[in-house]
């Protein structure tokens, strides 16, 4: 098999286990939450500080979150989007993403694992993940 087959493989896998994931099950393997506090003057609003690391062949699905994310690459690498060719997600690269904005959609390729520092302003309540069908 191909290393194209096999990235497609592994991307058509990792989408099925997400799509098919129970409701409850929304939030991202990769994720390891540090802290998490209500946001001061903004009921309803919490701030949730995580580190994400993603490893040579993980996927991180397209998805979109109920408020802000923003974050910095701690330990960047090599990621490729299906039909688009690899590109750099470079160490101290910032990370911005707007309330419902879809986006990564990527496996890490190469042989570094990406290490991704982020901090969540979302609605309380709702997952910290919405998982998109694209």
């Amino acid at each position: 098999m191909r290393l194209t087959q096999l990235r497609l493989f592994f991307l058509a896998f990792a989408l099925i286990t997400v799509i098919g994931a129970p409701v409850w099950a929304q939030d991202s393997l990769a994720r390891k939450e540090l802290c998490r506090a209500d946001l001061s003057g903004a009921p309803g609003m919490e701030v949730i500080l995580s580190i994400s690391e993603l490893k040579p062949g993980d996927v991180l699905a397209v998805h979109s979150h109920h408020g802000i994310e923003t974050g910095y690459v701690l330990e960047g690498g090599m990621v490729e989007a299906p039909g688009k060719p690899a590109f750099a997600l470079p160490t101290g690269a910032p990370i911005m993403n707007l309330r419902d904005v879809a986006h990564a959609g990527f496996i890490v390729v190469g042989d570094k694992t990406v290490k991704l520092l982020t901090v969540h302003v979302v609605d309380k309540g709702k997952p910290v993940y919405e998982w998109l069908k694209k």
